[in-house]
């Protein structure tokens, strides 16, 4: 230890250590700042200049007193406090710097505490760190007190903490969409896609779905809805059914049977049309419903349908239309996630930032769901604990191990020493007052 002090400066002189190996300084902890560390080594230095004054004082006093006690002996009192005052500051001091180094760079046992025993004290941290703070008692009485499924829920349940939640995923994708290129994402959702349908048989998933739609007649609505659709479309087409009939008729027939002809043919549609409306057991009904009905098993056990469907979706996976669908939905999904990425206060609030909002709300109205979270978080942090606890102690350990033992001991003095050097100073004020106290008993006695 090193201060202004003259006394001071001889008494801590550091031993040199020739023979010590060099490690890398603090490589685990990021090195104070410089003007930090230039404010620390100031005030220790302050600090050691008082507590050395003290003890010099303290040495001048008793020697003063020393040589003037036989001319004025009450100073026997002031010459005993000043020695036992002398005594005690040596003593701390001596203590003090035996932490940290070598009094006078003398060989004493049990001194240089801190670089000598240096990884012993990291495994003993290790070890207390692993018992007291990483136990299953301590982790799991902590994490009941923060209540975390309440706390986050109540958190993602305000629309700006979500906004931010989705505004950092968005970056995130956005970052990883600039990096790909269009034409591999595009290929792999066309792959993607491509191979999921080719592996299902599209007739007999068609023939099931048309079979939940006929179950209860609901079919018999989709058939109303077509005979409303039909009637509309032969009453706004009048005037080209007739002239496809006046365009097929032979050259000799006269107009007039054209439109008695056409007259004919949209009166007897529109009636027909009318009758399987208004009448649930017309005849065509039941025919629509045996229809449907083989169409549904032969979409199951046909090997012919299943064929011309198979064939049927080869051609729409092929068509560019599929490949230019692709293209446009990496291209949008790109844009989108891009623009929010780079606005987010410029979009209205997306389904993901509605969704997280949405969940909090939910999460915070069923206290069961918010325990039953706890109990999860819980759960996996104790496994977690109880996994890893030992290579916790084994990372302080090795960290410590690797530290430089006097960069350790610099690092350590400046961040206690300020408070060790009021061990010096209450030693030489402490032994000042015990000697004169000894001295008044030992005058009475």
């Amino acid at each position: 230890m090193s201060t202004g002090g003259s006394v001071d400066a001889g008494l801590e002189r550091p031993a040199a250590h020739p023979a010590a190996p060099v490690r890398p300084a603090f490589p685990a902890q990021p090195a104070p700042g410089p003007v930090d560390e230039t404010i620390k080594r100031q005030q220790l230095d302050r600090m050691k200049r008082n507590a050395t004054g003290l003890l010099v004082g303290a040495v001048v006093l008793f020697f003063v007193t020393r040589a003037l006690e036989s001319t004025y002996p009450w100073l026997g009192i002031v010459r005993a406090m000043a020695e036992a005052g002398m005594i005690g500051g040596l003593a701390d001091w001596f203590a003090v710097t035996a932490l940290f180094r070598r009094p006078l760079g003398l060989p004493i046992p049990h001194t240089a505490i801190i670089p000598n025993k240096k990884d012993n004290v990291g495994r003993s941290l290790g070890g207390f760190v692993q018992r007291n703070f990483l136990s299953r008692e301590v982790i799991a009485s902590k994490l009941q007190t923060l209540r975390i499924a309440e706390s986050l829920a109540r958190w993602i349940s305000e629309p700006e903490n979500s906004r931010r939640i989705a505004h950092h995923a968005a970056q995130g994708l956005a970052a990883a969409a600039t990096m790909l290129r269009d034409e591999d994402v595009q290929g792999m959702i066309d792959r993607s896609v491509a191979t999921r349908v080719r592996k299902t048989q599209v007739a007999p998933l068609l023939g099931k779905l048309l079979a939940l739609v006929t179950a209860g007649d609901r079919h018999q609505e989709l058939l109303d809805e077509a005979i409303k659709l039909l009637a509309r479309g032969v009453a706004q087409n009048r005037g080209y059914i007739r002239e496809k009939i006046g365009e097929e008729s032979p050259w000799w027939v006269p107009p007039v049977v054209d439109d008695k002809i056409h007259q004919k043919v949209v009166d007897g549609i529109e009636r027909t049309l009318e009758e399987v409306r208004d009448d649930p057991a017309h005849p065509l009904r039941a025919r629509f419903d045996d229809v449907l009905r083989d169409f549904i098993v032969k979409l199951d056990s046909s090997p012919e349908v299943i064929a011309k469907a198979e064939s049927l979706k080869e051609e729409v996976l092929s068509a560019d239309v599929m490949q230019r669908f692709s293209a446009s939905l990496w291209a949008d999904a790109k844009a989108s996630v891009v623009r929010f990425a780079e606005d987010p206060e410029g979009t209205a609030p997306g389904t993901i930032e509605r969704g997280l909002t949405a969940i909090g709300q939910a999460a915070l109205a069923d206290p069961a769901l918010l325990e039953k979270v706890d109990r999860w978080v819980t759960d996996v942090a104790l496994y977690l604990i109880e996994r890893y606890q030992d290579e916790a102690g084994h990372l302080i350990t090795q960290t410590v191990a690797a530290w430089d033992p006097e960069a350790t001991s610099r690092r350590i003095e400046l961040a206690i020493g300020r408070d060790l050097q009021y061990i010096r100073i209450n030693g030489t004020i402490v032994g000042g007052l015990a000697g004169a106290l000894i001295y008044l008993v030992s005058s009475l006695f």
